[in-house]
């Protein structure tokens, strides 16, 4: 009798093991870098809506640097290391070149909620898709951000050939335009932008604002650009496909339908915040705003019409590069 009742005691202890497994929460680890920032916001967001949807039955468990170096997030993301994670295509053109495409200078003032539309729709193109899948991965949400600007310690810009030996530190393609005109493209790491402003290693650096914000040009700038308008960065969130395929339908659900909600929040956050705060920062240091005229910037979609061709004659070899370019195009020249 004894031995009956320690087996069913035994058994009750495992009964309850393996319930607890079954009603385990389901966790995703998500690869950022850095520290929570502007440029996060859609992530947070994401995992804030996600848990709330859930009752706490699938969590989003966000890791700044502990996962994975940034420029590595898609290796990651490829062999399964983590689920979700986000990267810039600049970091490394060779493994996502269809989505460099939304980095062309195509020369139009969008607004930033159009921008995340725009990246949106490229990301759904046949040949994207084709192209990430690669990497077993799926594009889930666009980081939208502002044109870059340019700031700068140099002398006032009175014209376009005023760039002409310009050092420029610019993440993005913005250079392949102003490379035209003379200036120089110039790689510092980005915690040492600042810095290198200080001791003349650069004389300008291209951001949006709140990478300005975030390294301070603005208090060492002499001017500052207000419409550039020849591109930003693509810095998109993606998931492993497999993972994404084995989520429970409501998991699934839950993370999808996240993804509108959690772009419009960004998108408010950075705009009331985010460069609210940049033009209250300019406008304190008495940083001097350059607005280009029609006729240049005339001038400059000329020299950006000609990069966009580059990028078409470079990868057509590789996948439809015409066919994706005339797509985003035609997004770019829409209405906001």
């Amino acid at each position: 009798m004894k031995a009956t009742k320690t087996a069913l005691t035994v058994s009750l202890i495992l009964t309850g093991f393996v319930a607890a497994e079954v009603h385990a929460a389901t966790e995703w680890n998500v690869s950022l870098w850095g520290k929570r920032r502007a440029f996060t916001e859609n992530v947070e967001k994401l995992a804030e809506l996600v848990e709330q949807k859930t009752n706490g039955d699938f969590k989003l468990v966000l890791s700044y640097g502990g996962l994975s170096k940034a420029r590595e997030n898609l290796d990651g993301i490829s062999f399964g290391a983590f689920e979700m994670a986000q990267f810039c295509s600049f970091y490394h053109t060779d493994k996502n070149p269809t989505i460099t495409v939304t980095e062309l200078p195509f020369s139009q003032d969008v607004s930033l909620a159009r921008v995340g539309e725009i990246y949106t729709e490229v990301f759904n193109h046949p040949e994207v898709k084709k192209d990430l899948a690669r990497w077993n991965a799926t594009l889930l949400m666009p980081t939208p951000l502002p044109q870059y600007n340019i700031a700068s310690k140099s002398d006032d810009l009175e014209s376009l050939e005023d760039f002409k030996g310009l050092r420029v530190r610019d993440p993005g393609g913005i250079m392949s335009v102003l490379g035209k005109i003379g200036a120089v493209k110039t790689t510092v790491p980005f915690s040492e932008v600042r810095q290198s402003m200080d001791s003349g290693v650069i004389d300008a650096a291209s951001f949006a604002p709140h990478a300005h914000l975030a390294t301070n040009t603005y208090k060492v700038a002499n001017w500052v650009t207000t419409n550039l308008n020849l591109g930003s960065a693509n810095c998109p969130v993606v998931v492993n496909t497999e993972a994404l395929e084995m989520l429970k339908p409501e998991h699934r659900e839950a993370l999808l339908s996240s993804v509108p909600e959690a772009l419009d929040y960004y998108v408010s956050n950075y705009e009331q915040n985010t460069t609210a705060k940049f033009d209250k920062a300019i406008a304190d240091e008495s940083v001097k705003q350059v607005t280009f005229t029609p006729e240049q910037t005339a001038q400059l979609n000329e020299l950006a019409a000609s990069v966009r061709e580059d990028w078409v004659k470079k990868y057509q070899g590789q996948f439809d590069a015409k066919a994706l370019f005339d797509y985003t195009d035609a997004l770019f020249k829409q209405k906001n």
